[in-house]
């Protein structure tokens, strides 16, 4: 497969190359440009004029890991708070007048950012920006917007305490990471959350928000120098510098390790994974294609094939390569019938080890590049995905013109590079973490579920509970 495009865009000497489905909105043919405003604030930038929207995605440096070590859950109760009010604007009406333009205004914190989302039509973006620089400049932090907000993380923090999921999840950190701030939970605990007060809040917000460490990207309807009032208004005031706590690269416990969690469901949860391949490693892309053929999602993957259609052992099971700022891991996870559950693990275990041992085929190689190049470009289809990929591009050090190179790193990868990726991965084994009923518990039972149970969510190591996504490449 070759890849081929209906948009091209040229900065210098370099193209950028996006392809738009056809039933997908249509950007206009432009320029990706690297701008820097009067006031100095960079930025990643397409002008797209297909529709009156612009889409900007922004990120500080730290996220979960300026958490202070006693008290996890800090960043993410921060992001819950900057849009609930601001400056002379209370709750009520900071969201009113959201609400008035339609601009959707958010914040998450993941492990190594806090970030910021922005969506507004073209004729509103000026109010939009300026609620962007009320929102990161002068919280209120109100007494009790902050209890709102608490109660809610708590309420979700005890639920996740008996998902069978959230426990696989977070036992599989802690066993990767030890004492590293990896292994802490970015969205806090029920132990940690009542002790974080406003002066927690107010010092996360001063150490993490400045502009040494900012990263935006933006797509829509603007001229260069519109863009660059906008970004001088949102971000100019922010201070020069932050003083972000040092974090250690460390790499995750080797494997094997296999750890069981008892707990009185019918369907047994399973995690696994090990040490992964950071996103500047030279064979990361190897990694990448040969983690797909072992265990991406879809239903042409050597696990799913394995574990679910010739044994039913499970309705899905994948895996996935998750990059950090310090550290890599490969994580999978699968849902089984309790009484069904070692025969499950074992056969991942012995998947994996035929994997390492003996690489994949020239067939499965080929198939992979080909839907890995085609989903890459097909995944790129709205402003808003367009933005999230530039700034991804940003943190993960790439050249503005990666997309254009994506598919030529991809055809590069050959079968030796892969087996040797396969090796790298999977040759000492697994880090899993089960959880459910012990063997004889789940011998006795009589209404365990059928294979067809939908899966667990899988991990995510990058972000905070309340991300949506895993991080793939882009």
């Amino acid at each position: 497969m070759t890849c081929s495009f209906t948009r091209r865009a040229v900065l210098g000497g370099a193209s950028l190359a996006i392809a738009t489905p056809g039933s997908a909105p249509s950007l206009a043919a432009t320029k990706v440009q690297r701008l820097v405003s009067p006031g100095g604030i960079e930025a990643w930038f397409m002008h797209d004029a297909t529709v009156p929207l612009i889409a900007m995605e922004c990120a500080f440096g730290g996220g979960a890991t300026q958490d202070p070590n006693d008290k996890p859950g800090v960043g993410h109760m921060v992001a819950g708070l900057l849009d609930e009010g601001s400056g002379d604007l209370d709750f009520k009406t900071f969201h009113e007048r959201l609400d008035r333009r339609a601009i959707e205004l958010s914040f998450d914190s993941t492990r190594d950012q806090f970030r910021g989302s922005l969506r507004m039509l073209k004729d509103n973006r000026d109010e939009a920006f300026d609620l962007l620089r009320m929102a990161l400049t002068s919280p209120r932090l109100d007494a009790a917007d902050v209890e709102r907000i608490r109660t809610a993380v708590l309420a979700k923090l005890r639920r996740d305490s008996t998902n069978p999921s959230t426990l696989a999840n977070r036992k599989f950190l802690e066993v990767a990471f030890n004492d590293h701030p990896y292994a802490r939970q970015a969205g806090g605990t029920v132990e940690s959350v009542p002790k974080i007060d406003v002066a927690d809040l107010k010092d996360y917000v001063r150490r993490v928000i400045a502009k040494d460490t900012l990263k935006i990207a933006m797509v829509g309807d603007l001229d260069p120098e519109s863009l660059g009032k906008l970004l001088d208004k949102a971000f100019g005031s922010l201070p020069a510098k932050a003083e972000l706590t040092q974090v250690a690269d460390v790499v995750a416990a080797k494997p094997p390790q296999r750890v069981f969690i008892p707990l009185d469901v019918p369907q047994t949860v399973v995690t696994f994974g090990g040490p992964g391949v950071r996103r500047s490693e030279p064979d990361f892309m190897a990694a990448y294609v040969v983690n797909h053929i072992l265990g991406g999602f879809g239903l042409s993957s050597r696990l799913f094939r394995e574990v679910r259609d010739k044994r039913g052992l499970a309705y899905s099971v994948h895996e996935t390569l998750l990059w950090m700022d310090h550290s890599a891991l490969f994580v999978g996870n699968t849902g089984t019938r309790a009484d069904r559950a070692g025969e499950t693990v074992e056969e991942i275990e012995k998947q994996v080890r035929r994997m390492a041992e003996e690489g994949p085929t020239q067939q499965e190689l080929d198939n992979a590049k080909s839907y890995l190049k085609g989903s890459q470009m097909l995944a790129l289809d709205t402003s808003s995905k367009l933005a999230r990929a530039l700034l991804q591009y940003q943190l993960d050090k790439l050249p503005i013109d990666y997309i254009e190179k994506h598919c030529a790193l991809v055809d590069a990868v050959t079968l030796e590079d892969a087996r040797k990726a396969a090796q790298r991965l999977w040759g000492r084994g697994l880090l899993s973490v089960i959880v459910g009923r012990s063997p004889p518990a789940a011998a006795q039972s009589t209404t365990a579920p059928s294979a067809t149970t939908p899966p667990p969510a899988a991990v995510q190591p990058g972000a905070a509970p309340s991300a949506a996504t895993p991080a793939t490449p882009n």
